[in-house]
């Protein structure tokens, strides 16, 4: 979080908030890398509490976040849907003192808990297919209540910061990024191919209950292609594997064929699969460097993704080496 605005919070606010959607008792701080999050519990139920501020966020583009949650919760996806405030709204502004404000919204909890990858079960990775699949579907319908609310696309400046995390000695880093940007940027945006997505649906964005999904975190909704949401599900359940290809290779035929029961999405589309891993994978190394110093601990999951990393960026080499066209089959 950029210290600039943590320092603006306080007891306070977060006290506001808390009365704003009718928390009983105290509140349980959880994880948040660009918001504060928290879980409470209110007459209907445990409900998450995020706290963003305007600075990253306009109320615009937060209204335009929960008016889409909420389409593919009445469509029927499996998704934390967002709730009211007592004030009847969905978004809500407190001022930070500094001319600026948090913005909190409130969701429904995700019922159960994140299940280890060692857990997945191919008819579980079918499921998680048919989730994806399922919400790109209800994409296709999906027009924002207000055209204010109308979310970015994926390659505005807002959403694909890559420059501010790459440094001098990152020449060869931004080379990479401009041709896999060219030629990502040259793909059609045709409705059956083109919505919103979530852009981050890996396994810590979800819970799973009685072997069922909910989506959550949907802070970083764009509109983008489909088949980017797909390759962002390859790339975080394929990272840290010994051998990426072959996980691919189980993983995919299972996730396609759940995905393929909820949305149609033709098979050429899967060409652009290692494109945009590499997008995300320049991306990360770039936010990496930007929010942590590499001097420091920063965990065993960075340590291992940064280890290499720039190495393999400057080579060309493929975020996942594999045929992607033995996969049409799935689709």
């Amino acid at each position: 979080m950029d210290p600039r605005i943590a320092a603006r919070f306080n007891d306070a606010m977060l006290r506001r908030a808390l009365g704003i959607y009718a928390a009983l008792g105290p509140a349980e701080a959880l994880d948040g890398f660009e918001s504060f999050i928290y879980r409470f519990t209110c007459a209907d139920g445990d409900r998450i509490l995020r706290l963003g501020h305007s600075g990253r966020r306009s109320p615009e583009a937060i209204a335009g976040e929960v008016d889409w949650i909420n389409h593919l919760a009445r469509g029927g996806a499996g998704v934390a849907r967002a709730v009211l405030s007592e004030n009847g709204h969905l978004v809500e502004a407190i001022d930070d003192g500094r001319g600026e404000r948090f913005l909190a919204t409130a969701f429904v909890r995700a019922p159960g808990g994140c299940l280890p990858k060692r857990d997945w079960t191919p008819a579980f990775v079918r499921h998680y297919g048919a989730v994806i699949g399922q919400i790109h579907a209800l994409s296709k319908s999906y027009a924002p209540a207000d055209p204010a609310w109308r979310r970015g696309d994926w390659d505005a400046p807002a959403n694909l910061d890559v420059e501010r995390g790459l440094g001098e000695d990152d020449a060869a880093v931004r080379a990479r990024f401009a041709d896999v940007l060219d030629r990502l940027q040259a793909l059609p945006r045709d409705s059956g191919s083109y919505g919103m997505i979530h852009q981050d649906a890996h396994a810590g964005n979800f819970h799973v209950h009685d072997g069922r999904i909910t989506l959550f975190d949907f802070d970083d909704c764009v509109y983008g292609h489909f088949v980017y949401d797909i390759a962002m599900v390859l790339f975080y359940a394929a990272n840290g594997e010994e051998d990426p290809a072959a996980f691919a290779a189980a993983f995919m035929p299972d996730f396609l064929r759940g995905y393929a029961g909820e949305n149609e999405l033709d098979p050429r589309w899967l060409e652009a699969l290692p494109h945009f891993m590499k997008l995300r994978e320049i991306d990360l190394y770039a936010q990496i460097n930007f929010s942590f110093d590499l001097n420091e601990d920063n965990g065993p999951w960075i340590r291992d993704y940064m280890d290499g990393r720039k190495e393999r960026i400057e080579a060309g080499r493929p975020y996942i080496d594999f045929a992607w066209n033995l996969l049409a089959d799935g689709l």
